[in-house]
């Protein structure tokens, strides 16, 4: 197995930078589209939807962003503070949307929410993926 050197570590940079930026764009389009199709049947799980889209797109840059100054600082202690900071205020959302409408809202939101970062986690197997 070829070392992993500087042209590599380049090249992987430039397909996560990219990769993020397209899993954010592609994931928010399709959630809005999605929730734009639901409006007839229930508009109420449509805007948990397109809510829980954004929030998800939102903790997915989040959650990169803090790894990127974790691995730039090293500061294990801002990173766990800035990730219980998110958690919390993406929480609040979740749980006002469950109290100010019906209970089920929460499905859409979680549906939302998470698709993003699974989206990322396939389209990073594929880019990431190490031939022997």
């Amino acid at each position: 197995m070829k070392p992993y050197g500087a042209a590599e570590s380049a090249a992987d940079l430039a397909a996560y930078y990219r990769l993020k930026w397209v899993v954010a764009g592609r994931s928010l389009l399709l959630i809005l589209l999605v929730a734009a199709l639901l409006v007839p049947f229930s508009r109420w799980g449509a805007v948990a939807l397109a809510i829980g889209g954004a929030c998800g797109v939102g903790n997915m840059l989040a959650i990169m962003r803090g790894s990127e100054r974790l691995v730039q600082t090293g500061s294990r202690l801002f990173f766990g503070l800035s990730s219980l900071l998110r958690l919390a205020a993406f929480s609040i959302v979740a749980a006002a949307l469950a109290v100010r409408g019906p209970w089920w809202s929460l499905g859409p939101f979680l549906a939302g929410f998470f698709f993003p970062l699974a989206t990322y986690a396939l389209g990073a197997l594929r880019a990431f993926r190490r031939k022997p």
